[in-house]
């Protein structure tokens, strides 16, 4: 127990240190988001990951919290996850590859002799489904962490159940570390976990879910899975309906996630990560209750239902507007302009100071007015002298 408390306790210090530390890295190698006009450097994530992994090897290695083959393995496997998200930080790759690459370390830490091959399949499928998922709640300023940490309390209550020791204690410091990232990520955040800590947050959650869950029914088990990860499926679902329903790629980025649209409505930065944690944590408290037996899976149809009509009432909210066009200092403003010209922003600005200036027709007029080359010009008149007397001053 106190050695619990002490790792968390040294989680959460390493995280918020760690982050605060690679912030400036982040800047000077340009590794950011653009979000609201300004850059935020990602490398919070690694210092989340930094934090976990060196917390849950020190209990291992002094055996004061054993981890095991399994949940040793599945630390592993979200290293390499980490490792993939940070090249995607860094280098900017394609989605397809940490996609690949969360499948495969997915499908090496199922436990196929307790789900069997067809649920195994499924398996590998929710675990990757959920870590693109938590890659996708980043977008918002302490969306990802605020979900992430309330999330993995709910999966560490579901292993203390099944007194699982080890993946518990490996969950309360992933969520201790999260809560130290938002000590310096919180909203306005000025460091994003990336997609190193989003994937690697999700893929350790619904890794651990599985491990969880392993050896229970098909049906029991998804309820289960669903009502703990009810935020990021809410928001993937949500991205998913409205791209195709705007015709747009569903690769292609926009505005159109649960704290987009929230942010739409009127809401804070602070209140859009509140809300997103508060509904993980009603989701995470039926999840809980239906493992424990508390409740039947008619918690996690409630669940399902709210969240449906969630979905469906931010569907409505606009988010694929157009957009009006760009100033930029000595390019023309589209559409008519006055004297049938087009002017640039400077010109425009120039004849706000100084008045209207003649138009295309008068300057035309004038250029007309005048002789052509090689033409005999009138001889022009002298001005008229006006003489003056001239007064002599006698010395």
């Amino acid at each position: 127990m106190l050695y619990g408390i002490a790792s968390a306790a040294t989680a959460l210090l390493l995280a918020g240190l760690l982050t605060g530390l690679l912030r400036v890295p982040a800047l000077r190698l340009g590794i950011v988001d653009r979000r609201r006009s300004r850059p935020v450097p990602l490398l919070g994530g690694a210092a989340v990951v930094l934090a976990t992994c060196l917390v849950a090897v020190a209990g291992d290695w002094t055996r004061l919290a054993p981890l095991g083959t399994g949940v040793m393995r599945l630390l592993t496997a979200g290293g390499c996850v980490a490792a993939l998200g940070l090249a995607a930080d860094v280098w900017r790759i394609k989605t397809r590859l940490p996609a690949v690459g969360t499948a495969v370390a997915a499908a090496c830490v199922v436990p196929y002799d307790e789900t069997g091959v067809p649920g195994g399949v499924l398996a590998v499928g929710w675990i990757t489904a959920v870590a693109l998922a938590f890659r996708g709640l980043d977008h918002v300023d302490g969306g990802a962490g605020a979900v992430g940490a309330v999330t993995a309390f709910g999966v560490g209550a579901c292993a203390a159940v099944e007194v699982l020791d080890g993946p518990a204690a490996l969950l309360s410091a992933l969520a201790a570390a999260l809560a130290g990232f938002l000590l310096r990520g919180w909203p306005s955040a000025p460091v994003g976990l990336g997609a190193c800590g989003s994937l690697f947050t999700g893929f350790m959650l619904a890794a651990a879910a599985v491990f969880t869950r392993a050896g229970y029914g098909l049906a029991p088990s998804a309820a289960v899975l669903f009502a703990l990860f009810a935020v990021p499926v809410a928001d993937a679902v949500l991205v998913v309906v409205s791209r195709r329903l705007a015709r747009r790629p569903l690769g292609r980025r926009g505005p159109d996630h649960l704290g987009h649209r929230l942010r739409r409505l009127g809401l804070t930065p602070q209140g859009t990560a509140v809300l997103l944690g508060a509904g993980a944590f009603g989701g995470g408290l039926a999840g809980v209750s239906v493992h424990a037996g508390w409740t039947g899976a008619a918690a996690a149809a409630w669940v399902a239902g709210v969240l449906a009509v969630v979905v469906g009432g931010l569907l409505r909210v606009p988010v694929y507007g157009p957009r009006g066009p760009r100033r930029r200092p000595g390019r023309a403003l589209p559409g008519p302009q006055r004297g049938g010209e087009r002017r640039t922003g400077p010109q425009r600005g120039a004849e706000r100071r100084m008045g209207p200036q003649p138009g295309a027709e008068q300057r035309a007029g004038r250029r007309a007015e005048r002789p052509a080359a090689g033409a005999i010009r009138p001889p022009r008149r002298a001005a008229p002298q006006v003489g003056a007397p001239l007064r002599v001053r006698n010395r």
